[in-house]
């Protein structure tokens, strides 16, 4: 018992000395120009490593450094760095015959720096190709690069690493960081499976998990990939995707399947947009939008076309579809919203990522908007324009009424509590910087129409201007109103002497015209007395409609100068600005 414990003993310390003294005998280093030569030949790029080093418990040889070479088109720096990399091998055919069997690589902390230029193109296109298709082109010539095509590598992993992409034609980039990577039975020539994780630029998460391969003989970005894809609060600030400088952002989550093949990526799933904010001014939105989309890639061209996709705020749905492109810095865009019967208080916590904040108070509790707009340019720029429509629209405690009484010849009409809207109608133009509305219409049954067109800025400030054509139960509540009922009153009579009296020329059925002006905010707006507005533009609607010849008749036999008659229009404006 003794003499065979004697003997464990005696064989355990000849492995210790064999696993201590055994590396500094074997000189691995004379490997490293072999492993430099077939890496640069199956990447097409020059490979560089540093000093080696023998493990024989991990069964490992593990390089000080690690630097793989730019496409000199994009840089003269390294396309990769990484501080360590270990390379798992068979041990016995090492020893004995000097034989490099790789079963698996662990690159440490690499950095890789992805560069696209103005066509879009990738300074990874060119990566791997070589080898394959210098076997395919002349076999009888390359030797090197047809067995380094042929090298399979049982499992491949990149930890903690960094990502650098940006564009050749400008110095802004942005950082993935805690990049992991784990492949398994990698080969060129084949297809494999692989998983890529990362955190985001300002916050969140990326996974890609799929197969890969084989690598493309033209084009690395073209190789077939099929995986899913999954994105976790990703910040669209801190992407550049929206301009970061006026404030703007929001999060996004998309969970999608990939499909690459041919130089076609299709790419289907769902994306949910979470506190937006599209307009300067604005604040971020209360309520997410979420979009059901297909989109179709050409990856050769660089341009994608989005096929029918539905977006959808609560209840309310709309409709997308259109073409962008990537080749340039930003994406550009080209994409038509379409949107019938949306119910207009589903919207209403999104209004404020548009720069919309409803006045203090109020709320949207009934009626339906349509839309039909155009979204198109870089998104980082992005312009919106065309038509919007609000029916049957009830706006909860705000009283329109109260609130024009600040303007004197609308004092006195009587809206309610609860402001009824008929329709409410604009071309509407919506860029980074603020929003314009054109052609505004709003139908107000107890007021009468209110036209005009203004914009909001990106302080949120209104700047409109407006007039108010009055019902007539409008025009009476104002004509028996304390302040303005003069003042009405007296208008009424200015214009009747100015037409020609009574029953010629223009019908007086179409009510009181006044032009106000709405300032303030859309939280808090106020309305303000047009004075030149009436002057000029009251004034001249009157005499129009009656027709030249006519007009002068009637001025001249009434006895009124127009010159007159504007002064006399002003006076009854006299009110202070609030």
């Amino acid at each position: 018992m003794k003499k065979t414990l004697k003997i464990l003993l005696i064989v355990v310390g000849v492995l210790v000395v064999l696993v201590l003294i055994v590396p500094f005998l074997i000189p691995v280093n004379q490997f490293r120009p072999t492993i430099e030569e077939k890496a640069s030949a199956a990447l097409g790029r020059k490979v560089e490593l540093g000093n080696l080093s023998l493990s024989l418990i991990s069964g490992s040889v593990s390089a000080e450094s690690l630097s793989i070479g730019d496409d000199p088109k994009f840089s003269s720096g390294p396309f990769l760095t990484a501080k360590s990399m270990n390379v798992g091998v068979e041990m016995m055919p090492l020893i004995f015959s000097k034989k490099l069997n790789v079963t698996g690589v662990t690159i440490a902390s690499p950095q890789v720096t992805l560069l696209h230029n103005s066509a879009g193109v990738w300074n990874y296109s060119s990566l791997g190709g070589a080898a394959a298709k210098a076997k395919q082109a002349h076999p009888e010539k390359s030797a090197g690069a047809a067995n380094a095509a042929d090298i399979s590598i049982k499992k491949l992993t990149l930890s903690n690493g960094s990502i650098i992409a940006g564009s050749t034609n400008s110095e802004k980039r942005s950082t993935y960081d805690h990049v992991n990577v784990t492949a398994s039975d990698v080969s060129i020539t084949s297809k494999f499976p692989v998983t890529v994780t990362a955190d985001l630029p300002g916050g969140g998460t990326f996974k890609l998990d799929g197969t890969l391969g084989p690598v493309d003989q033209t084009d690395t970005s073209l190789t077939p990939l099929d995986a899913k894809l999954n994105v976790s609060s990703l910040n669209l600030a801190s992407t550049g995707l929206l301009d970061p400088s006026l404030g703007l952002g929001g999060l996004v989550d998309l969970e999608s399947n990939l499909s690459s093949q041919g130089g076609e990526a299709q790419t289907k799933g769902t994306v949910k947009f979470s506190k937006a904010l599209l307009v300067a001014g604005g604040s971020p939105a209360g309520v997410p939008v979420t979009v059901n989309f297909d989109t179709k890639y050409n990856l050769r061209k660089n341009a994608g076309v989005l096929n029918p996709s539905t977006l959808n705020i609560g209840s309310a749905v709309a409709h997308l579809n259109g073409t962008y492109s990537a080749a340039g810095e930003a994406t550009v865009v080209n994409i038509k919203l379409d949107a019938k019967d949306m119910p207009a208080k589903d919207l209403e916590a999104f209004l404020p990522a548009l720069g919309i904040h409803l006045p203090k108070g109020a709320t949207l509790q009934a009626g339906t908007l349509s839309t039909d707009l155009n979204l198109t340019g870089p998104t980082n720029r992005l312009v919106t324009a065309g038509t919007v429509g609000l029916f049957n629209g009830v706006l909860a405690n705000f009283d329109l009424g109260s609130k024009m009484s600040s303007v004197a010849s609308l004092a006195g009409i009587k809206s309610g509590k609860d402001l009824n809207i008929e329709k409410l109608t604009s071309n509407l133009r919506m860029a980074t910087d603020g929003l314009r509305a054109d052609n505004f219409l709003a139908v107000v049954p107890t007021i009468g129409e209110l036209t005009g067109a203004g914009t909001v800025d990106a302080k949120n400030a209104l700047d409109f201007k407006m007039i108010a054509t009055l019902s007539k139960e409008a025009s009476s509540a104002a004509s028996s109103g304390s302040a303005a009922g003069g003042a009405a009153g007296a208008l009424g009579g200015l214009l009747g002497k100015v037409s020609g009296g009574g029953g010629g020329g223009c019908s007086t059925s179409s009510g009181l015209k006044v032009p106000f002006q709405i300032q303030g905010t859309t939280a808090e707006p106020k309305f303000i007395p047009d004075i030149g507005g009436v002057a000029a533009d009251l004034f001249k609607s009157k005499l129009g409609c009656l027709g030249g010849s006519s007009a002068a008749g009637a001025t001249k036999a009434q006895g009124q100068n127009p010159a007159d008659a504007i002064n006399a229009l002003e006076g009854l404006f006299k009110k202070k600005k609030p």
